[in-house]
């Protein structure tokens, strides 16, 4: 489900905080905080502090986003999305589009 307005994604953001303080969560969706470790935070984990989310699941529990990263680019950031299917437990963040601008163009919503 597409998030349709800012209050939605910063809602549904505010998991990523909940996810990266919480050392068991952390490990299984693979959200991390940039700030709090000595090394880039990289795919497939996701920074919760240079993530937004765009559009989430509609049932709870089946763990499925797509976020905007904000660690490659400020303006136009790249997209990636939640795969818990390669391995069901543990989350790999995988890219989407390079770029947002990207994905709306494949989309056809430009």
């Amino acid at each position: 489900m597409f998030l349709d307005n800012l209050d939605h994604m910063r809602f549904e953001s505010d998991s990523l905080d909940l996810l990266a303080d919480d050392a068991p969560s952390s490990q299984m969706f693979r959200v991390g905080r940039g700030s709090q470790v000595d090394r880039h935070v990289a795919l497939p984990w996701l920074d919760a502090e240079r993530a937004v989310f765009i559009a989430v699941n509609r049932n709870p529990g089946d763990d499925v986003a797509l976020a905007l990263d904000y660690r490659t680019d400020l303006t136009d950031p790249s997209v990636v999305a939640s795969d818990f299917w390669t391995n069901p437990s543990q989350c790999s963040w995988r890219l989407v589009a390079p770029t947002f601008t990207q994905l709306v163009a494949v989309l056809g919503l430009d």
